[in-house]
């Protein structure tokens, strides 16, 4: 019995779910495939409906009746903008080895240039007074030391990507 009414009522739900989908929103398959849905539960609950066709005609429209109400609720991902302000995945790698060469090379600097340019480059953003203080230098020597240091720091670079 079950087998005959989903093959009766197969075109029925087809042309009532093409009919309806447009108006709703939905996609066709998808009120097909709710109303079988609801049939199996239906059929699970308390069997077959007594008037099946009329009863698909109404499963049909109450759910494009739900769609579109849950259509004017969420917000489909594709609708939302994109946050592209913010760098991408490749630029973020691309950041991260860079910062790490830098790092490197700047370990390999001669003399006090290893601690003067990580206290430059520190994310706590320290200023000229604290990093000589931190560094036991006079704050007026600050600037020259950096100037020295970023010279050997820009020879070293140009070594390393000049051998690339």
């Amino acid at each position: 019995m079950t087998h005959d009414m989903v093959a009766t009522l197969r075109p029925l739900l087809a042309a009532e779910a093409s009919a309806e989908a447009y108006a709703s929103g939905a996609e066709q398959s998808d009120l097909e495939q709710a109303v079988w849905l609801r049939l199996l539960e239906r059929l699970d609950a308390g069997g077959p409906p007594v008037d099946p066709q009329g009863w698909v005609r109404r499963a049909v429209r109450s759910e494009a009746r739900r769609s579109r109400r849950t259509a004017r609720i969420e917000l489909p991902y594709a609708a939302e903008p994109a946050d592209d302000r913010g760098p991408g995945p490749e630029q973020q790698a691309m950041t991260a080895d860079r910062r790490r060469a830098l790092h490197a090379a700047v370990r390999r600097l001669p003399g006090r240039c290893p601690s003067l340019m990580a206290a430059l480059l520190s994310p706590e953003d320290l200023t000229y007074r604290e990093i000589a203080g931190e560094l036991g230098i006079s704050q007026g020597s600050l600037g020259p030391e950096r100037s020295r240091c970023l010279g050997c720091l820009r020879r070293l670079l140009t070594v390393e990507v000049a051998a690339c």
